[in-house]
């Protein structure tokens, strides 16, 4: 398969185009490091700004989705480190968190002293998305560039369940620990807003309800929430504008007592479906969902080109992938 001679991007992604040297479009467009340290300056003042002005203005000062791999884990104690935020962690357990993965949640936030919510959907309704989820793409098609398409429904109910506890608990900020892989950083610090919400919410809502019904309501705001009577929060994406090294990341962390589970892939760090959930997205798409995050990770020089192709050719836990279908009752 061809891929860009610069970053790791196949031939076969959606909207490529790879020039007569070798180099694709994405990495023609960048803009460059003296651009990207600009903007990380930039953010990081607008963070700082942020925090002067809601601390200690709710219960709470920030709700962080916390899923217990190692970029949420460091997102935690970057927090606690540099700003000693009181931060409500949420959780959601999918029915696939490895067992380690549980035990460092648990470990991490003791340590930092944190609050925690572990929130635990029905697993037959987990069970009849992700099932569905496996056989056919029920998001827009511009979701399968990022994500495989049962990450997007599991990514889906964690977002907007955490953004209606924070709107229902007076929350100003709701923190992600996403990779700069994983998010522009020019949309690292948003502030939600109850018609942007709606539109947003209405385009993933509509799919999952229209699989399982009333039963997805609970994860998703209400009409009543959209109403003036509520505030909405802000999304901040910290290690977009922070420093990102994975060698640091998992040397700072082990002090916390975090531990790598060993039966999961490449690209996890917490979650044993995202082995069966890769293998499908490779075999109906013809491209690795994690490869526009690896490639970008690679293009802003935060990853060596050889170790994001490491990551994409690891062949999948198959130990792990069998127990998946197993525990969904596939064939």
């Amino acid at each position: 398969m061809k891929r860009c001679c610069n970053c790791v991007l196949p031939e076969t992604f959606p909207g490529i185009e790879i020039n007569d040297e070798g180099v694709c479009n994405f990495c023609k467009d960048y803009k460059g490091e003296q651009h990207l340290q600009g903007q990380k300056e930039k953010f990081r003042h607008k963070f700082r700004l942020l925090v002067d002005e809601y601390r200690g203005k709710s219960g709470y000062d920030a709700l962080m989705c916390y899923s217990g791999g190692k970029d949420s884990t460091y997102t935690l104690s970057l927090l606690k480190e540099k700003y000693d935020l009181n931060i409500l962690t949420m959780t959601l357990d999918n029915g696939f968190l490895a067992e380690r993965a549980l035990e460092n949640i648990q470990r991490v936030t003791d340590k930092l002293g944190y609050d925690h919510i572990l929130f635990r959907p029905s697993f037959n309704l987990l069970q009849k998305i992700f099932v569905t989820c496996s056989r056919k793409n029920i998001f827009s098609t511009a979701t399968l560039t990022r994500a495989s398409t049962i990450c997007t429904s599991c990514i889906t109910i964690v977002k907007f369940s955490a953004l209606r506890i924070a709107v229902e608990k007076a929350i100003p900020m709701s923190i992600f620990g996403w990779s700069p892989g994983q998010i522009p950083i020019s949309s690292s610090i948003m502030k939600n807003n109850a018609k942007m919400t709606k539109v947003m919410q209405q385009a993933l809502y509509k799919p999952l309800h229209n699989l399982v019904g009333d039963k997805i309501n609970p994860f998703f705001l209400e009409d009543e929430h959209f109403s003036g009577d509520y505030q909405f929060p802000y999304n901040v994406s910290p290690l977009a504008f922070f420093d990102y090294d994975e060698e640091i990341i998992l040397q700072e962390i082990a002090k916390l007592g975090w531990e790598a589970p060993t039966d999961i892939d490449a690209n996890s760090t917490n979650c044993l479906i995202n082995s069966f959930a890769n293998i499908l997205h490779k075999r109906q798409h013809g491209f690795h969902p994690y490869v526009f995050e690896l490639a970008k990770m690679v293009r802003e020089g935060y990853m060596e080109r050889s170790k994001a192709l490491e990551k994409l050719t690891e062949p999948e836990n198959q130990k792990t992938v069998e127990y998946v279908k197993t525990k969904l009752n596939m064939d």
